[in-house]
């Protein structure tokens, strides 16, 4: 699949500390354009997988890294440069990869603008054996160092599928055989009650004002999570981990199989 990687922009952001670079060199080295290390690093592993690689590296100087990713960052004296669009997979190419008879299941997100937000749910999604995560290319936090560190570098594992307009995503996804599910507070279909036993997807709204009223509109199920009642909610990420989890108590084989297709 990584021949038909989407290039949405020419962007550049930093990813830092030795497990996302030791991610990304060990599953999309593709991605990677430069990597700075402190001199006094001792890292063996690391350092042979990007001469493997031909990744270029440079010493990171004394305080240069708080320039490049801020003083409070810890980066362990490893930073690197990647290209985030090289990680995006095109929707169209995405869905030609699905075996649909296994019942996949993918998140779609609906304007979450948390970075730490974005990057929980890509690893929720890649723990629980989801197959992708929609991501649109507006009205959405972007694929930055703060979602890979988030995703404690599962955003180098499960494929990240760049979208354009959501609801004509649904549209494309319905026609494929999928289920699209509204995370909602006041979803009328209780969580557990479904037995996902076709292709789903799971839409998680705006932090603030939730999933869109026309994409409500859309779905074919709004999903609520049942609580205590001394909580009126939980967070956008945390509300799709459950969620993601529900999914894969149903589907036990898919925490068997290897989320991010193969080259």
């Amino acid at each position: 699949m990584r021949s038909t990687r989407h290039i949405a922009s020419k962007e550049k952001i930093y990813i830092y500390g030795k497990h996302a670079l030791m991610e990304a060199l060990q599953h999309t080295p593709h991605c990677l354009l430069k990597a700075f290390l402190a001199p006094d690093l001792h890292d063996t592993a690391l350092r042979a997988l990007l001469e493997k690689h031909r990744i270029p590296t440079t010493a990171l100087a004394s305080g240069k890294g708080n320039g490049l990713v801020g003083k409070d960052t810890k980066h362990q004296g490893v930073i690197a440069i990647i290209d985030p669009a090289s990680l995006l997979v095109p929707l169209e190419s995405f869905l030609a990869s699905l075996d649909l008879t296994r019942n996949p299941a993918v998140a779609v997100l609906g304007e979450v603008q948390d970075p730490h937000n974005v990057g929980a749910i890509i690893r929720s999604a890649a723990a629980f054996g989801l197959s992708g995560v929609l991501i649109p290319r507006r009205h959405q936090a972007p694929i930055t160092g703060a979602v890979v560190k988030a995703s404690s570098g599962m955003a180098f594992r499960i494929p990240l599928v760049t979208i354009g307009n959501v609801n004509a995503t649904l549209a494309a996804l319905k026609e494929k055989g999928f289920w699209i599910y509204g995370l909602s507070m006041k979803g009328t279909l209780v969580l557990g009650s479904d037995a996902f036993d076709a292709p789903a997807a799971f839409i998680i709204g705006n932090e603030g004002s939730g999933i869109r009223d026309k994409t409500m509109e859309n779905c074919d199920a709004t999903l609520s999570i049942p609580m205590h009642p001394r909580t009126e909610s939980l967070n956008a990420a945390v509300s799709a981990a459950v969620v993601f989890y529900e999914w894969s108590h149903k589907h036990p084989e898919a925490l068997r199989e290897e989320s991010r297709s193969q080259p």
